[in-house]
């Protein structure tokens, strides 16, 4: 309304003003999810991974399609966890994965799934970005820790941290690999069964 009444500097004052804005809102939406998944009990239950990483992407379609990145899906089981956490936790690393992308080539993105051990899968989601130094593999888990000045790169500098807290919270494991220039691979382990399933049948007629 006042975009003409105002001079060039006075309009760059407005705009710096409302992406400040912007970008407050977003912070304080990831820190009330941080605060939620730090302080509640997940209502655990058996979900389709696949599910969960549609509705991610479905999510982030407007960023998928603006950089025009593949999305590349293997086969994704069921495990045992709370569809807003997993649908958050894909949302994260995938949006990362097309944040980070390689100016220089198409995004490819890819997201698989394996058992890695009796009763876990582990999942993976690797692309072709611009890669984290070595240095860095840790430090990106830590609250408001960010490897690109805030006016290179959108985001708030929770998405990992809450990626690490929604693992551990599942009982899961969350690490990476990465080679600058690359890309960049991120692991995480959920349960594929509950704690029912875990007792041997045998044990639990005798505890009943």
């Amino acid at each position: 309304r006042y975009a003409g009444r105002l001079d060039e500097e006075g309009l760059e004052y407005l705009n710096f003003i409302i992406e400040n804005g912007l970008q407050m809102s977003r912070l304080i939406s990831d820190i009330l999810e941080y605060s939620r998944v730090s302080s509640q009990r997940p209502q655990l239950e058996r979900i389709a991974s696949r599910t969960a990483v549609l509705t991610a992407l479905e999510n982030l379609a407007p960023e998928i399609l603006a950089a025009d990145a593949e999305i590349r899906t293997g086969d994704l089981p069921e495990v045992i966890g709370e569809k807003a956490l997993l649908v958050s936790l894909f949302q994260n690393l995938i949006g990362n994965a097309v944040k980070y992308r390689d100016p220089h080539r198409r995004p490819v993105i890819s997201i698989g799934a394996r058992l890695s051990e009796p009763g876990w899968v582990r999942f993976e989601i690797a692309d072709n970005g611009l890669g984290i130094d070595p240095a860095d593999h840790q430090r990106i888990f830590e609250i408001f820790q960010r490897l690109t000045p805030s006016s290179a790169q959108g985001g708030t500098g929770i998405g990992l941290t809450l990626c690490r807290q929604i693992v551990q919270h599942l009982g899961g494991e969350i690490s990476l690999t990465s080679c600058p220039g690359v890309g960049t691979t991120f692991f995480f382990t959920l349960s594929s069964q509950s704690m029912a399933e875990a007792v041997p049948s045998d044990v639990r007629r005798q505890s009943g």
